[in-house]
């Protein structure tokens, strides 16, 4: 299990196609495994990065989708919590981000305890951090 991903973060998306497309060329994020219905729509997507995995799924009144809202849903588009990828080269990686629209929230910084990041939304306002600091 050294090669799998242990924990993998699940979003919900309102337009779960334009996720998988926007998270691969703003983050370099890959997809593993694109579930859609028959007009074309995603209903469950699972992404790669290097070794570890997210999933997405649509906006839904489902038993576990009730549970969930988006950060549009919530005062100040606020979330709960945030996902940190490490990257080699998070100034080159920003630029990337910043080109493909994504809102930033702090520029590359480098951390008093180490390592290099920033932090930003994607385009439905879900909190990401990316940078070089591994605590393994």
């Amino acid at each position: 299990m050294n090669n799998v991903s242990i924990l993998i973060p699940s979003f919900r998306y309102r337009d779960c196609n334009k996720a998988v497309e926007w998270l691969s060329e703003a983050f370099g994020f890959k997809a593993h495994e694109v579930f859609k219905e028959e007009s074309g729509k995603i209903v469950h997507a699972e992404l790669v990065f290097g070794n570890s995995m997210i999933m997405i799924g649509p906006v839904a009144d489902t038993t576990f989708g009730k549970h969930m809202i988006t950060p549009d849903e919530t005062p100040g588009r606020r979330v709960s919590h945030c996902v940190y990828v490490i990257v080699e080269n998070p100034d080159a990686h920003y630029e990337n981000a910043k080109r493909m629209g994504a809102e930033i929230i702090y520029p590359p910084t480098t951390k008093d305890y180490g390592g290099r990041d920033y932090g930003c939304r994607d385009f439905e306002g879900y909190l990401w951090s990316f940078g070089t600091y591994n605590p393994w």
